[in-house]
């Protein structure tokens, strides 16, 4: 998926936290660890350094959810950070992304924190970013 077409979906998913633009991640794909993983109507951007990896952002079209593709990419983001020797794993979400946080505690993601008022809604409405947590398990075993 190209710049362009990453932007376009993150566009068509997120409000708050704002939507990134191309040249974002043209930026972003160019750092130190970070991955991209794809799915035909969805993708994931993670980071992995020294041993953590964050999940970066997550979008899947909205005419695509509920469908296994946001499942498949959350799973592929663990298997990937493990690949690349992660032994934790974090994110932050929007408190009030219901449908997010429900993805996330499925696949074994727990509340560890709270960021008040990180997020600001279109609105000028401050939102809570929830810091998730997800083992990954020790490389050296």
């Amino acid at each position: 998926m190209k710049r362009e077409a990453l932007a376009a979906l993150h566009r068509a998913c997120f409000t708050t936290p704002r939507p990134w633009s191309e040249e974002e991640f043209a930026e972003l794909l160019k750092s130190p660890g970070v991955f991209l993983l794809e799915e035909t109507h969805g993708f994931l951007l993670g980071r992995v350094i020294a041993g953590e990896a964050e999940l970066l952002t997550l979008a899947v079209a909205p005419d695509a959810r509920r469908r296994g593709v946001g499942r498949r990419l959350v799973d592929g983001f663990a298997e990937a950070a493990r690949a690349r020797d992660a032994v934790n794993a974090f994110l932050e979400v929007a408190a009030d992304n219901a449908g997010a946080r429900a993805l996330y505690a499925a696949t074994g993601w727990t509340e560890s924190g709270c960021r008040k008022g990180y997020y600001r809604a279109p609105d000028g409405s401050r939102i809570d970013a929830l810091v998730l947590n997800l083992p990954l398990g020790d490389q050296t075993a």
